[in-house]
């Protein structure tokens, strides 16, 4: 009798307890955006280090700011700044976490980590501030590197696209409307529309990254109430404080108010950015898609490449299906952060915390993602003119006939005459292609009805691709000159460097 029941449970070193030693780096979950896809850079940009090594850095700058405004009846030494600056990036983990799991607070378990090593130093860390002082504004730190990571990323996007733009502004393609086979364009033409909404994220990022401010130091509800006690109802030596720390961290300006926490509006606006990026990058790969299909167009495939495990044959578009599966992810992001700007009740809540802990280093991991692939997507595109071609002539002698019209009108021909003659030849030549699956013979229909004879001479050139282009070469030209070139510039010299993608 054939045995049932699950097998899976029977193989030996299943359960956590069983692990070997060598696969215990592999037995906790670990994100594919660190694993697969993200960068280094951005990697630690929202790394532990980062993160605590920046709070250290702030409670550095807040009391050397304090001790240059002279707090009364404070003494913050020399000594004891150059104590936690020597300790910066010497975070015990271990001892964070135990702390921690005592205090049940992430920022005083840190205070008293940072301290232990800073003995001096110790009374004065974080004298005057809350938590959101090293929390908020080391978030703003680290989102306002993610933009600046992100910006030259896809400035090398439009570059690159720019090119092959350039290269094919000439070649007449099939445009499509409804998916259906409409006017023809270029394919340098179809690229600068996917040009376009790249710098329209360029816009938007770059906007985001000019808005950001610092929260600056406002204390515990925003009204910097602990600050004025230490410096003595001084309110201009408060002020000056703000604006010390705030230029020291390499903000123009603070937010002007604030509650404990900065407007979780702010996130909104950054991510909101960041996502209209996933939109576009979905839109361009998903036509990729739609063209590789076709095959027409495809992304780069490299030599040992496996398209299936078992379609051999297969080039599946791997690298634009993933663009379109992590854009995805990142469109939906935005509703976290407006869902959580809209219940931070009063001055605050907590409900924000484990919520954007994951929303926003997951949106800047997936949009340096996208930006990664894209670009080596962009560096290997490959056209086939042959096929490209090929479909202009299965549509072309249908969109040819209103000039086919005219041409015998010019010839002394009744347009009405020939309206009917050309409708039923097309009729007869659409029933060919759908029913029989034979090529579109329309042009030989005319070239054997004796009506069309005085135009006989003349279907080369009313057939020649080039003329139904309009002006979409010179459209290409004219947009990468005055639109795309002006923001290639403003990256100058950071637009070098080939994508190598891990997986």
């Amino acid at each position: 009798m054939m045995s049932t029941g699950n097998i899976l449970s029977t193989f030996p070193g299943e359960g956590i307890d069983k692990i070997p030693q060598a696969l215990i780096e592999y037995s906790n979950y670990r994100s594919a955006l660190s694993t697969r896809y993200a960068s280094k850079e951005m990697q630690y940009n929202f790394s532990d280090l980062k993160k605590f090594s920046t709070w250290r850095k702030l409670w550095y700058i807040l009391a050397q700011s304090e001790k240059e405004l002279n707090i009364n009846d404070v003494t913050i030494t020399d000594e004891q700044l150059e104590e936690m600056k020597a300790n910066i990036f010497n975070i015990d983990f271990e001892r964070a976490a135990e702390e921690e799991k005592k205090t049940r607070h992430d920022v005083m378990a840190h205070v008293h980590t940072f301290g232990f090593l800073c003995q001096k130093a110790a009374p004065i860390i974080h004298v005057g501030a809350t938590s959101c002082f090293v929390g908020d504004n080391t978030d703003l730190i680290i989102i306002r590197d993610g933009l600046d990571l992100l910006l030259p990323k896809l400035a090398r996007c439009i570059h690159r696209l720019s090119k092959f733009a350039r290269e094919q502004k000439d070649v007449p393609t099939l445009g499509f409307t409804h998916m259906q086979p409409a006017q023809l364009t270029t394919v340098g033409k179809r690229a600068c529309l996917w040009l376009q909404d790249l710098l329209f994220d360029e816009r938007n990022i770059s906007r985001s990254r000019a808005d950001l401010r610092f929260r600056g130091v406002k204390g515990t509800t925003g009204t910097q109430a602990s600050f004025l006690q230490l410096f003595e109802e001084n309110h201009e030596k408060v002020k000056e404080l703000d604006k010390l720390v705030t230029m020291k961290c390499g903000f123009p300006k603070a937010y002007a108010v604030t509650g404990q926490t900065y407007s979780r509006h702010v996130d909104v606006d950054v991510v909101s950015s960041l996502a209209g990026l996933g939109a576009s990058a979905h839109k361009i790969c998903t036509d990729i898609r739609l063209l590789a299909n076709m095959k027409e167009l495809e992304e780069p495939f490299e030599k040992s490449q496996i398209g299936s495990s078992a379609m051999a044959y297969k080039r599946n578009p791997m690298r634009c299906e993933r663009v379109c599966s992590l854009a995805r992810h990142l469109m939906t992001l935005v509703g976290n952060t407006m869902s959580t700007a809209a219940v931070q009740w009063m001055e605050r809540t907590l409900d924000d915390s484990a919520n954007r802990r994951l929303t926003l280093s997951e949106a800047f991991l997936t949009a340096d993602s996208i930006l990664e692939t894209l670009q080596n997507v962009f560096e290997g595109l490959v056209p086939y003119p042959q096929i490209i071609d090929r479909h202009i002539k299965q549509e072309l002698p249908f969109m040819a006939t209103e000039n086919i019209i005219m041409e015998m009108v010019k010839k002394g021909g009744d347009r009405q005459v020939c309206h009917e003659e050309i409708r039923v030849l097309s009729h007869q030549a659409a029933s060919v292609v759908k029913n029989e699956g034979k090529d579109n013979d329309l042009v030989e229909r005319i070239k054997q009805t004796p009506y069309f004879k005085p135009i006989w001479d003349d279907l080369p050139r009313l057939l020649n691709p080039n003329t139904f282009i309009g002006r979409a070469p010179q459209q290409v030209d004219e947009f990468l000159q005055d639109e795309v070139e002006p923001i290639i510039l403003k990256y100058k010299g950071m637009l070098d460097g080939v994508v190598t993608l891990k997986v």
